[in-house]
């Protein structure tokens, strides 16, 4: 018999409608030929060494560069430092940053140049996009505790985000998934939220959960359904 989920309550949806506020995300062209599949170690040091302030400034997000899943008899690689993801020309680097820094942030990194694990990449100019109010978000990464189960972390989420005046509806991890640093590998999990209030999704989306969001922990971007956590762990 399936547990029921106690993070999972019918209610009604929120509409969809973007909202220019403090935080915006600042999309950037991206020239690369691969990248590895776990590239969060590598580039968090490329853009804090050019951006300092996002190793204190939690407003600033260093987003994964997302590569689209298995396709066309293709099997995506192990995730590893390794192993590699072709980049299309559609690819973009997203970098969530507070609406003052902008214009700053835009032209420190115009032109970048820097290598992820053997891979050279290059960044182009950048277009700014105003987060939603969409009321279903999703994180890749959610830092864990690696002995941490599944309704374990969902516990921990909904205690931290309870003290933040945020009561969760509906929630769905995924499986851990283990990402490369210099002092040992950090446990992460995906996480999916719905039927958020509008000033919830607002809220998360600016201040995201947990820490490490230089390197692309606890960033949540909206999604449309709820296959989102399903498809990560078919995909990495």
């Amino acid at each position: 018999m399936t547990t029921p989920n106690p993070f999972w309550h019918e209610d009604d949806v929120a509409t969809d409608d973007s909202v220019r506020l403090a935080v915006v995300d600042l999309l950037f062209d991206l020239q690369a030929r691969e990248i590895p599949v776990d590239h969060a170690w590598a580039l968090s040091a490329a853009i804090t060494a050019r951006v300092p302030e996002a190793l204190d400034d939690g407003r600033i997000g260093v987003h994964s560069i997302h590569v689209a899943g298995s396709q066309n008899g293709w099997e995506r690689p192990d995730f590893s430092t390794e192993e590699r993801l072709i980049v299309s020309r559609r690819t973009k680097f997203t970098l969530r940053v507070p609406q003052d820094m902008v214009d700053i942030i835009s032209e420190r990194l115009r032109g970048a140049h820097f290598d992820l694990h053997g891979c050279d990449v290059v960044l182009g100019s950048a277009k700014e996009r105003a987060i939603s109010k969409q009321s279903t978000l999703f994180s890749r990464y959610v830092l864990s505790d690696s002995e941490e189960e599944e309704m374990d972390f969902l516990q921990r989420v909904a205690a931290e985000l309870a003290q933040r005046g945020i009561r969760i509806k509906k929630a769905l991890c995924g499986k851990q998934q283990r990402i490369y640093a210099p002092d040992g590998p950090l446990s992460s999990r995906s996480l999916l939220l719905a039927q958020l209030s509008a000033d919830d999704s607002i809220e998360l989306q600016q201040s995201g959960i947990g820490s490490g969001r230089h390197m692309g922990f606890g960033i949540f971007i909206p999604h449309k359904g709820i296959e989102a956590v399903k498809k990560l762990d078919d995909d990495e």
